[in-house]
């Protein structure tokens, strides 16, 4: 079974990657190259410099594909509320680009990342995957219109459909500036001891999924059929001042805070249900918040320790 994998130079896209070739299957990644990196690709996979918007590239990134695991999209919060029509130019009419594209190759099957901000501000906790969708960025407003399209494409097309609904991502791995994921941005200010960039003083509750437990589920939803919504995360939510806490522990000193406020966009709470998806294939999270914290600071501190040694 061969799968293309939009994004895959990216963060997430690359051990999406990576665990596809590791479980058995053939790999074509296809990414711009705007926010991922060519290292980022394992060399077992197939590559392809292209846009989804481009329809030749992508057809040609088609060719003997029987599924697309799709992540290309911006995900910069800040950014889309700045620039919603970017947003939308690029990760709604992006994928719609890419749908058709698969339609006309009879690629007929999509795993979508997708993302928690779609639920916005959560009537309540934890979030199962019937909870209405208000998003309260254009973020998360590109995310519900992909999915809106994705059940339009299943409805009238007959795609096989299946949506990961990510939380908070985090672990090792290479991140296009800028980097906006929380755990990355308090480990490399705690390792250069600079003050850490804290918005709502840490009071805000989220849940946090390590990346290869993440990476898995894409793996593990290959053989679904239908249209399929599940939440991906570890079902507990963390207030971000105690993963703060966690950091300063496991480096054995702090460093101070640097107390940004509020920020537009923002929710101050949410954490996921994930018990839909253990119940259609078995996935659970394997690795927990101090290991996964452990195992993130090393990768950084190994970075760190490069960089200084070049400068």
């Amino acid at each position: 079974m061969t799968i293309l994998v939009t994004g895959g130079a990216g963060y997430i896209g690359s051990w999406v990657t990576k665990l596809l070739l590791n479980s058995g299957y053939q790999v074509v990644v296809l990414d711009n190259l705007s926010h991922g990196y060519k290292e980022n690709v394992d060399p077992r996979a197939k590559f392809i410099v292209g846009d989804i918007s481009d329809s030749k590239k992508t057809k040609e990134a088609l060719k003997g594909v029987d599924a697309v695991i799709h992540m290309a999209g911006l995900i910069v919060v800040p950014e889309s509320v700045k620039d919603p029509v970017k947003y939308t130019q690029n990760n709604v009419l992006g994928t719609v680009s890419l749908l058709e594209s698969m339609k006309e190759a009879g690629v007929k099957k999509i795993i979508f990342s997708s993302s928690a901000c779609v639920y916005g501000t959560p009537d309540k906790l934890p979030i199962a995957e019937d909870a209405p969708l208000h998003p309260d960025n254009p973020y998360g407003a590109t995310k519900a219109a992909i999915e809106a399209f994705l059940q339009a494409f299943h409805a009238n097309f007959s795609f096989d459909v299946t949506i990961l609904r990510y939380f908070n991502p985090y672990g090792p791995g290479k991140l296009a500036p800028p980097i906006t994921h929380a755990i990355p941005n308090f480990i490399t200010a705690t390792l250069a001891k600079k003050p850490i960039p804290l918005y709502w003083k840490g009071e805000q509750i989220r849940d946090f999924i390590y990346i290869e437990d993440l990476a898995q589920a894409h793996v593990d939803v290959l053989s679904l059929s239908g249209f399929n919504v599940f939440n991906l995360g570890m079902e507990k939510g963390v207030k971000v001042k105690d993963v703060v806490e966690m950091i300063f522990d496991i480096v054995g000193y702090k460093v101070p805070i640097d107390n940004l406020g509020k920020r537009p966009g923002d929710v101050s709470a949410n954490y996921a249900s994930s018990e839909k998806l253990k119940k259609a294939v078995g996935w659970r999270a394997k690795v927990y918040l101090k290991e996964c914290l452990r195992r993130t600071i090393k990768y950084y501190s190994s970075s760190f320790s490069q960089l200084q040694s070049t400068t």
